[in-house]
């Protein structure tokens, strides 16, 4: 019973901000194969409402009442088996709407499975860890693709949901964060992200790569407990918009673990979204994002 009250607060809360969903172009992929449908279910071995097995890439709009002019496209992690949809997708997006931004949760494309794609990565995690790695591969491409056409699309709309076409940021958690960095590292003129907030990203799938040239300013958040070691890397990416001059701001918790998205452990990892909110009225809202050399 307190599970389905969970969802119905959660389904509530959300149609305040939520007016549209939008499916984003893409192209079926020659070497991946979905069957069953796109699912949504809460998983009782994460204890979070989750979305697998998607195939068509979409967006949620959650469009505040009075835009500030800055967008926020929000990818949920869940190790590109599922989408952490809740603590890392819709409450994220709701909060950020409160406070003006208007934010859209991202749903990219996902390692094709059945029933329950939670049970499957956590049964390979225990027993082939490298077969998560070798279904992911020839997924991600695809993810980051999606994340591109949606900024892509929300650029090109920008007058509609009335935004500033040059204050669009993409925000990613864990595999989120791997299809953050993939944004990072493969954009062009047309889907060029303003600014960048990778939350515990999935490094070791999405390694950290030489920074582009025009690289826009960049925010990392992560926990040194991490369980999956994501601390290293996060430190590693955080170094590399450094060495190269860039715009780049740094959260390491000492405690927080992985995946705690809007999860409340009375921690000051809790906070880290205020966090990011004081870095953005900085280094995005107080004027023009400061342009890279």
């Amino acid at each position: 019973m307190k599970h389905i009250i969970n969802v119905l607060v959660l389904c509530f809360s959300s149609s305040i901000f939520a007016q549209q969903y939008i499916e984003l172009p893409h192209e079926t992929p020659p070497n991946v194969k979905w069957e069953g449908g796109e699912k949504e279910y809460f998983s009782e071995i994460w204890q979070t409402q989750v979305v697998t097995n998607v195939s068509t890439p979409t967006m949620e709009v959650f469009a505040p009442e009075k835009p500030n002019g800055t967008s926020v496209i929000v990818a949920p992690g869940g190790g590109l088996y599922a989408l952490s949809i809740e603590s890392e997708g819709n409450l994220v997006a709701q909060w950020l709407a409160e406070r003006g931004i208007t934010a859209f949760v991202l749903k990219y494309r996902l390692v094709p499975t059945g029933a329950d794609g939670v049970q499957e990565i956590t049964q390979e995690g225990a027993t082939n860890p490298m077969q998560i790695m070798q279904r992911v591969a020839p997924v991600l491409p695809f993810s980051v693709q999606d994340g591109l056409n949606a900024i892509d699309h929300v650029r090109s709309n920008a007058e509609k949901y009335g935004l500033d076409p040059n204050k669009i940021g993409f925000m990613g958690f864990s595999a989120g964060g791997a299809v953050t960095l993939g944004v990072a590292y493969n954009y062009n003129e047309k889907n060029r992200p303003d600014f960048l907030v990778p939350v515990y990203p999935w490094t070791t799938a999405q390694p950290v790569q030489e920074v582009p040239q025009d690289a826009p300013p960049m925010l990392v958040i992560c926990a040194t407990d991490d369980p999956l070691g994501l601390a290293a890397g996060s430190i590693e990416l955080y170094s590399s918009w450094l060495k190269a001059n860039k715009t780049v701001g740094l959260h390491m918790y000492s405690k927080g673990g992985h995946g705690f998205g809007m999860k409340q452990q009375n921690l000051p990892s809790d906070d880290w979204i205020q966090r990011f909110y004081d870095w953005w009225e900085v280094e995005i809202n107080s004027g023009d994002i400061k342009q890279s050399n």
